[in-house]
């Protein structure tokens, strides 16, 4: 097993460093939420429940989690599962990068260690997807380990016991947070203290409006002590997310829809989609000729009709501002290229198509009546 490399280390009280363990401790046996992943603490359910939680709310991972184990229900079987099948399960979860690595992973898993989650850090890290906090959820939850698992719930959480007043985005600052965790973590129940840490962020160390006086640690926060635990943790401000035009096209020939699989690299690589084109800077105008042009190269010559209607959907790092144009097919490239395919109308529940395109299909439902209901959840 690899050892940690060497960690800073940081003067602490031992008896203020107890008392946290304790009262953490305590708090978490007495208010932990019954949540599905900690049903067992097999590392196959932690992995994907950790996934999943990356970057979305507990309420919306629920229902996901709860379908996604009734069809995966092993390791194995979410490896010998088709991709496309794992990402209808993972439809409207979004981020689906995140699917994808966990599949190529979980592969690996199944043929290079004979289904067994790796329990050392230095193999599990290899595997795509699971970084540093992965890593120490799954062998800290699952294995016992005494590995930090710091994600931004801990982040805040730390910002405020130690009054750190360093930039919580920087990486540094994430290192530095992982060496105090080290410290401070329990080493008889690693994983219950790191679950501890996630769900004191998470009820009560909220980030606008700390629950102080329900806190089982507040007489030990120095935050709190000094009275800026309002102010922390300080994080740089992201950038707004960049506006861009876009025009999906809704092409129709004889009952049946014109769908597109995305590029396997980049926004929503290899998602289902309507035909799109998207630009910072052209309007609609411009961008009609630009779909036309990528249609007539795959074979397809359209004739544009009504607008059908517009909206938006955001991105972490882009917005897009989305107007669903009807389009007939006059002639159809014969074989069909690839990456193309035809829906019957309304029919779309064998593919995976991001919220971005559930937007459209019920946009377009709402004109033609079709029975498209979108995303189970």
């Amino acid at each position: 097993m690899r050892e940690r490399k060497a960690e800073p280390t940081y003067d602490l009280d031992q008896d203020w460093t107890e008392e946290i363990r304790k009262n953490l401790l305590h708090w978490y046996d007495q208010n932990k939420r019954d949540l599905p992943w900690r049903e067992s603490r097999d590392p196959y359910r932690v992995w994907v429940s950790e996934i999943m939680l990356q970057q979305t709310r507990v309420d919306t991972v629920i229902p996901y989690y709860q379908r996604f184990m009734e069809n995966f229900p092993t390791l194995i079987d979410l490896a010998e599962a088709d991709e496309d099948e794992v990402l209808k399960y993972w439809e409207g979860l979004g981020y689906y990068s995140r699917a994808r690595n966990l599949h190529a992973a979980v592969k690996k898993v199944a043929t290079v260690y004979g289904g067994k989650v790796p329990e050392d850090l230095e193999t599990i890290s290899q595997l795509k997807g699971v970084g540093t906090y992965t890593a120490g959820a799954v062998l800290s939850i699952a294995y016992n380990q005494p590995e930090p698992a710091v994600d931004g719930n801990v982040m805040r959480v730390f910002s405020r016991w130690f009054a750190m007043k360093d930039d919580v985005a920087k990486p540094a600052t994430r290192r530095k947070m992982e060496a105090y965790a080290l410290q401070v973590m329990c080493r008889e129940r690693p994983g219950d203290f790191n679950q501890g840490l996630m769900e004191l962020g998470a009820l009560i160390c909220h980030p606008l409006s700390p629950v102080c006086d329900s806190c089982p640690v507040n007489s030990l926060c120095q935050a709190r002590q000094q009275g800026i635990q309002h102010e922390l943790p300080v994080k740089k401000k992201a950038k707004p997310p960049v506006p861009y035009n876009v025009i999906f096209g809704y092409i129709k020939q004889d009952g049946h829809v014109l769908v597109q699989r995305r590029p396997q690299g980049g926004l929503l690589a290899g998602m289902w989609s309507l035909p799109t084109v998207e630009e910072q800077k052209k309007g609609n105008d411009a961008l009609i000729p630009d779909l036309s042009k990528n249609l007539a190269e795959a074979g397809f010559h359209v004739e544009w009709g009504r607008v059908l209607g517009e909206t938006d959907h955001i991105f972490s790092h882009r917005r897009w501002k989305i107007t669903i144009l009807e389009g007939e097919a006059l002639s159809v490239s014969q074989p069909l290229p690839e990456e193309y395919t035809w829906v019957t109308e309304g029919s779309w529940d064998s593919l995976a198509f991001p919220k971005a395109y559930h937007k459209a299909l019920r946009i377009a439902d709402s004109r033609f009546g079709s029975r498209f209901q979108g995303s189970l959840f």
